[in-house]
């Protein structure tokens, strides 16, 4: 990156124009005609020699080197940053629920896809943390532990898809299941963030035991409610009359994923649409930051000369040709 040492020599360029204008008028003042002649056709046709081209060259050689010089004057210099980052990060577990529920299309397009978006946005926004994924059904099973390969990540969750496992919703097995793989991290900071939109109807952990579980490992719990109040439109496949909807009530048992939150630390959000769950996403990432200390080192290279010597050279072309070549066509 290119810098400037002094940066104030550039308001010298405004004279440059003015120089030009002195310039020209001395040179047409010293040109007064030694013989008038009353039609000048006869002379269309006579080319004239090389002084007569050189004569525009001086004052754009003077010009040209003068503007050069005043680059050089405000000292470019190449700027070379070198910065040296230190942190400490963070282990995040994402816990999803996969449930056939989170096909309720009240969060477009609909809960579970608005659900993988997020995530990965929430993802691109980190720097240092590592970042693992579980999913739960009636059964829970991690996808990937805590990884620094974001893009590993992120392709695993475009991979989901509901029905892999049994039909349930065990809030509980999907928190163990984020607990037992952060349970003995060393980070400075350990986090879940679980997503449910139901009740804990399956499963053999409550929890809420989970919970207490996270707290003895002092792993915090971010809860998310994902559903609009009340009923929401469900897609049902119906053999006869193709696609239709049908609504269905939305029942997030919000008094336990409360108690979760605050057992740990956390806090519970409710997500009505998908503009509210990238808003939530985006609060955790406020809450939950990697603490960066940075040490900047920057060197300076002199680039001047690259314009000063051009500029003298220039200048002094333009004094040449001036008391020289132009001279003569004068004389």
């Amino acid at each position: 990156m290119i810098s400037w040492a002094n940066p104030e020599w550039f308001m010298v360029f405004w004279a440059l124009p003015f120089a030009l204008v002195v310039y020209l008028w001395r040179f047409y003042k010293k040109r007064t005609p030694t013989i008038t002649f009353s039609n000048l056709k006869h002379f269309e046709s006579i080319k004239g020699n090389y002084r007569v081209l050189l004569l525009g060259l001086s004052p754009l050689f003077l010009l040209a080197g003068l503007a050069l010089v005043i680059v050089s004057m405000a000292r470019p210099q190449l700027e070379n940053t070198i910065v040296e980052r230190k942190a400490e990060g963070i282990d995040i577990m994402l816990v999803l629920d996969i449930s056939t529920s989170m096909k309720a299309e009240d969060l477009k397009p609909n809960r579970f896809d608005a659900a993988k978006i997020v995530a990965k946005d929430f993802i691109d926004k980190r720097i240092s943390d590592r970042i693992g994924l579980a999913i739960f059904a009636k059964k829970s099973f991690t996808v990937v532990p805590p990884t620094l390969d974001y893009d590993l990540v992120k392709k695993l969750i475009d991979e989901i898809e509901m029905g892999v496992v049994e039909d349930g919703t065990a809030i509980g097995m999907g928190l163990a299941t984020g607990v037992n793989r952060l349970k003995d991290s060393k980070a400075e900071s350990k986090v879940v963030i679980l997503l449910t939109d139901g009740q804990n109807n399956a499963g053999e952990v409550d929890p809420v035991t989970a919970a207490d579980l996270a707290a003895s490992y002092e792993i915090k719990i971010y809860t998310i409610g994902a559903g609009t109040k009340g009923m929401a439109p469900y897609p049902m496949v119906d053999a006869v009359f193709g696609k239709r909807y049908q609504n269905i009530a939305v029942d997030i048992d919000e008094t336990m994923l409360r108690e979760i939150a605050r057992k740990t630390g956390g806090e519970y959000f409710r997500a009505t649409d998908s503009k509210s769950l990238a808003q939530i996403y985006a609060q955790i990432d406020t809450l939950e930051r990697t603490e960066v200390d940075e040490l900047i080192y920057k060197d300076y290279k002199d680039l001047y000369h690259q314009y000063l010597f051009p500029g003298l050279i220039l200048i002094t072309l333009g004094f040449i040709l001036d008391r020289s070549v132009i001279r003569l066509e004068l004389a």
